[in-house]
């Protein structure tokens, strides 16, 4: 494992989406195409996470896939090798660089019209890139179903040697609006070979308490944690938890033996910082 277990916690980086919206990204564009006409200010975002204590920061990946930069004039290996290298110039070596990949935005069959079969080529594309431009893991998260989530997965370990940090995002009562169990994401998860697994995205910090419990229950493997800041207005879009109250919030968790904690949505490099200062204070 390419991260230090006998540390206390290892902290992750927070919101990419948040952060690239203050540094202009307009609705309606993609996100990803940033590391192609605005590479100096997705650099800029990971230094300041890096800058605040993060241990992983995830490439601006989430959404580079085939299908999701169709019609761009882009294809997901030249957006992917760009994330890489502007991660990798970011950190300067103080931070991992973990290639983010995210749904394809697409139901697989029978829910939907995409195959298992072109799901996994989609993902084997941007696993092999990344893995070519020099990731150091995989980050597979904010998924709700685990037919896709097992073509992710599948595909990268038969395509690459990255290691996986793998996260589901589940609705209070533990369940993934596709209706996946933590007892299902825990028995793919490790089958497939995921070096940690975890909750992200979707809920503020205690509201994934109850899921985060049955986690532990399930797995022996490292647990991540990245919830939102809460929720966003509905009217000016800002998410109403605060940096101090988000970390206080997230300290139950690494008493509970969570090793890898960040932020979702909403968080920003403030929320790193003080989550890093928090648990610091740990005993």
């Amino acid at each position: 494992m390419l991260f230090d277990l006998q540390k206390k916690y290892i902290l992750y980086d927070g919101a990419m989406g948040t952060m690239l919206q203050k540094a202009g990204l307009k609705p309606g564009e993609k996100p990803d195409l940033m590391n192609i006409t605005s590479p100096q200010a997705v650099e800029n975002i990971h230094k300041m996470y890096v800058d605040a204590g993060s241990d992983i920061i995830c490439t601006n990946t989430l959404g580079s896939n085939a299908l999701n930069l169709k019609d761009t004039g882009h294809t997901p290996e030249e957006v992917i090798t760009a994330a890489v290298e502007i991660a990798k110039k970011a950190s300067a070596g103080r931070a991992k660089i973990a290639l983010d990949i995210g749904s394809t935005g697409h139901l697989l069959e029978p829910y939907g019209d995409l195959e298992p079969e072109d799901a996994y080529e989609i993902f084997k594309e941007m696993a092999v890139a990344g893995e070519k431009a020099g990731a150091d893991f995989v980050a597979i998260e904010t998924m709700s179903d685990v037919n896709e989530l097992k073509e992710a997965m599948t595909a990268v370990r038969d395509n690459t040697k990255l290691p996986m940090l793998v996260t589901m995002t589940f609705e209070k009562g533990g369940r993934t609006f596709m209706g996946v169990t933590v007892a299902d994401f825990v028995k793919l998860a490790e089958e497939l070979g995921a070096a940690a697994i975890g909750l992200n995205c979707s809920l503020e910090p205690p509201a994934m308490e109850e899921t985060a419990k049955m986690l532990f229950e399930e797995t022996s493997l490292p647990v991540i944690i990245k919830p939102n800041a809460g929720l966003p207005d509905g009217e000016s879009g800002q998410y109403h938890t605060g940096a101090e109250l988000f970390a206080k919030q997230m300290k139950p968790y690494a008493e509970m033996g969570a090793k890898i904690l960040g932020g979702c949505c909403g968080t920003t490099p403030e929320y790193i910082a003080a989550l890093k200062n928090e648990l610091e204070n740990l005993s």
